[in-house]
């Protein structure tokens, strides 16, 4: 079928497809020939990303689980089974998941063809990535919107997978945040459809607010420590769980494809900060430190985003800072800003365009260093 595809054949127009399939089930025995993203490795950037991928679905299969779980105690139907909440929330996140990866897939494919390229692969993990950070209620339409624009003017304008500074996944949900606030303020909607309460009548949807969204209205958290670990609370589909991120992080410091010194550092970057700000009247400043770390998307941010090879530092001192201003500055935006309880996604954009610049400034002590050595002999 190959020639068909190619350069003269009767469907070059799809040969960038072609392409993108053929090194999806084949290895391919070609080097690199121009700049991007690189691994001198056994493995390709593309089977790399598949371990990524890999790790993420201890939090999709939670996730699932827990929309479900959030449906039936929306309804008052405590026992419900474990395959009937799997099955209602793959119902509520298939949908998501087909629109990111059609609309994303589709402009990088379109985009690789006009330019003449193959299909960069960095996109099998954002298409998963972004059903996973966005509210379950949040419609369709707004998915497909915010992922063209994520696409277009995160990754594409800056030449493709390798080449951009901000990570794609979090650029969309920062637009949801700024152009559709309503849909990032906390609240999550769980029931879908419309069902027959006893009591109130018909319900057109159940609004269950999250710990940070009870932090932010200056309440308690009601939910118990071991739920925000556990992930039995309401919040983003694959945010919830501490356990099933953390089986990701393993499975990725495993395989070699995450820099665990950026994983750690985040954490005790946040786990410092929050200590110190936990004194204080408002709530925000009274919720331990440790839960702090486990609510929220602070440890997916940590776990998923801030290890994304292309947008951090590569020095190997490099990472230790970088981690270590995420996790602090994502609890100070989070402690400190009433307005938006979550801080990690500003936290991981703000370090991503500072990332170089630390580089650069290790990369030039080095030099130094090793010029007054040479002078020196």
């Amino acid at each position: 079928m190959k020639p068909t595809f190619t350069e003269g054949g009767k469907l070059s127009a799809f040969g960038s497809l072609f392409d993108a399939m053929e090194t999806f089930f084949y290895v391919p025995n070609e080097t690199a020939k121009v700049r991007g993203a690189q691994i001198h490795d056994a493995i390709d950037s593309k089977r790399s990303i598949f371990f990524v991928i890999i790790a993420l679905i201890p939090a999709i299969l939670f996730g699932m689980w827990n929309i479900g779980y959030q449906h039936s105690l929306a309804v008052g139907c405590q026992d419900a089974t474990i395959w009937c909440n799997f099955l209602y929330g793959l119902a509520v996140i298939l949908p998501k998941i087909v629109v990111s990866y059609a609309v994303g897939l589709g402009i990088e494919i379109a985009v690789a063809q006009w330019k003449k390229e193959e299909v960069h692969e960095g996109f099998f993990v954002t298409g998963m990535l972004i059903p996973l950070i966005v509210p379950v209620n949040c419609p369709l339409w707004i998915i497909a919107l915010a992922t063209a624009f994520s696409v277009i003017f995160a990754k594409e304008v800056f030449g493709g997978t390798g080449m951009n500074i901000f990570n794609p996944a979090l650029v969309t949900r920062a637009f949801l945040f700024f152009a559709y606030p309503s849909m990032m303020s906390g609240d999550k909607v769980w029931v879908n459809a419309n069902y027959m309460d006893s009591i109130n009548g018909t319900i057109d949807g159940y609004s269950a607010a999250t710990p940070l969204g009870q932090l932010a209205a200056g309440e308690a958290v009601t939910a118990a420590p071991m739920d925000t670990i556990i992930g039995t609370i309401p919040g983003s589909i694959g945010e919830t769980s501490f356990v099933a991120i953390m089986i990701g992080a393993c499975i990725l410091i495993w395989a070699g494809i995450a820099s665990w010194k950026i994983i750690l550092s985040t954490f005790v970057g946040g786990a410092v900060m929050a200590y110190f700000l936990r004194y204080g009247d408002a709530e925000t400043l009274n919720f331990p430190w440790w839960e702090q770390l486990t609510v929220g998307g602070f440890a997916f941010g940590a776990v998923f985003m801030a290890t994304d090879p292309v947008t951090a530092p590569r020095t190997e001192a490099g990472k230790w800072i970088f981690g270590l201003l995420i996790g602090a500055m994502a609890i100070i935006i989070r402690v400190l800003n009433p307005g938006y309880p979550e801080g990690m996604m500003l936290a991981i954009l703000l370090m991503n365009v500072f990332a170089p610049l630390i580089d650069y400034c290790f990369v030039q002590s080095n030099i130094n260093k090793r010029a007054k050595r040479a002078a020196i002999k």
